[in-house]
């Protein structure tokens, strides 16, 4: 379960009443299973232990190795519809991805045994003047955010550091998931809301407490985002952001938190992206969404192997084939990012 961008005006519940069969349930005792053992062994071990099952999955999973490969490509400036890069390396690149998403799992399910101090003392943050700043002003803070190494370990320092953050969720199923997730940001102090009805009044309460909300924006779940140039090629993102942003005067603030070695973490707070109105909303939701994607990029460019992006988040990748094809890469089309 990931947190989500989500648009006040969307409408996303999973079904009331439903319950959930033991097959559909599968997803969820894996889940328990991976926490369990995560939290039995010492951390080095359960470390490589899970570095071995990310690799081993990966190997059974040549649709996510596909599209993890083309996400790289486009990242290193080559079009992966066109062109293709030296199979080993790019090979090892993805491989990284799959060990990068598997210390994500481990940190996760170790978190909640973790106190605010030891969390405190394993993040160092860059831009924490644009934090402060945001929050002087006392409108609340949107914070979009990447799939990029610890995101969720940001937000349980964040929650260390007293700024009672939130953050919206995917209304997972089954049931279970969704509620064990819950249970676990929770007890790291991240207040917890699923997609869906309630969504919007409780990200506005939130935001009119002068808090944090955490929006996860670089994969358009609905697929009805708005248009943008991402990597230099067309796609959507959620609009959701942009658009709480533009009604609310909450200071729109891109964050990443990378990973370091020896279980460190660095987390990197970007100055406040410009929302405000200029013409129609819609036009304007399209320009401060257009520049979110801008500053992934850069995000993204720092460290490519821990951008844990597993699904289509193209048209392209929806129908890409098996391999791709091409003689060489060819530079992304570099664009003026500000005004």
């Amino acid at each position: 379960m990931l947190p989500v961008a989500v648009d006040p005006d969307v409408s996303v519940d999973p079904p009331s009443g439903k319950t959930s069969s033991l097959k559909e349930r599968t997803p969820y005792y894996a889940y328990r299973v991976g926490s369990a053992i995560a939290n039995a062994l010492p951390e080095s071990i359960a470390m490589r232990l899970f570095n071995f099952v990310a690799r081993v999955a990966a190997l059974f999973m040549p649709a996510k190795r596909r599209l993890v490969a083309r996400n790289l490509q486009r990242v290193r400036g080559i079009n992966p519809n066109e062109a293709t890069q030296d199979s080993g390396i790019l090979n090892r690149e993805v491989a990284s991805v799959f060990t990068s998403y598997a210390r994500y799992w481990l940190e996760l399910f170790r978190l909640p045994g973790e106190t605010p101090e030891e969390i405190i003392a394993k993040f160092y943050i860059e831009g924490g003047e644009h934090l402060d700043a945001a929050l002087e002003r006392g409108k609340g803070l949107i914070a979009t955010v990447p799939h990029v190494g610890g995101f969720d370990y940001s937000g349980a320092w964040f929650a260390a550091k007293g700024h009672r953050p939130a953050a919206v969720v995917e209304a997972l199923e089954p049931p279970e998931l969704l509620s064990w997730f819950t249970g676990l940001r929770s007890s790291l102090g991240v207040e917890v809301i699923p997609l869906g009805k309630d969504s919007a009044p409780r990200v506005s309460a939130a935001l009119n407490e002068n808090r944090l909300v955490c929006l996860m924006t670089d994969r358009d779940i609905s697929g009805d985002g708005v248009p943008v140039e991402f990597f230099g090629e067309q796609t959507t993102m959620p609009g959701g952001p942009a658009l709480l942003a533009l009604r609310t005067g909450a200071a729109l603030l891109p964050i990443v938190a990378y990973f370091e070695p020896n279980g460190m973490h660095h987390g990197v707070i970007q100055a406040p992206i410009v929302a405000e109105r200029e013409g129609r909303l819609r036009e304007d939701v399209v320009r401060v969404t257009q520049e979110i994607a801008y500053r992934f990029e850069e995000m993204i460019r720092v460290a490519p192997e821990q951008w844990h992006l597993l699904q289509p988040n193209w048209p392209s990748d929806r129908g890409a084939p098996a391999q791709s094809s091409g003689k060489s890469g060819n530079e992304s089309r570099s664009k003026s990012r500000r005004k």
